[in-house]
């Protein structure tokens, strides 16, 4: 009676290890789950990073006139009253297109 006893035990434990290392909720999927869960984290850090520079971006675009002012010159090409615009182009290298660069200077018209 008592080696039935320890049989069943026996094959109760092995049934267990079975469903721990390969059924549901394994510990092979608990890793996997881990591992998605670091990346999620990951991610979120780095989309609330550009979250909250958007967010710096138009409070600055609603209270000051100087970003403003800085997204037009880059953006848009502004160039005030008395000032005097300078575009420097450089010699084309072989195999890419040239890239312009512009320059503006206080000065006269």
């Amino acid at each position: 009676m008592l080696r039935w006893i320890a049989l069943l035990l026996l094959l109760l434990l092995v049934g267990l290890q079975l469903k721990l290392w390969f059924g549901s909720g394994s510990m092979q999927e608990v890793d996997s789950l881990r591992v998605a869960v670091n990346k999620q984290t990951g991610d979120n850090a780095r989309l609330q990073k550009r979250n909250q520079a958007l967010a710096a971006d138009v409070h600055d675009l609603k209270h000051g006139d100087q970003a403003v002012e800085a997204r037009a010159r880059t953006e848009l090409g502004l160039i005030k009253p008395g000032e005097v615009f300078y575009q420097v182009v450089e010699p084309a290298r072989t195999g890419s297109a040239p890239a312009p660069t512009a320059t503006v200077a206080p000065g006269s018209p």
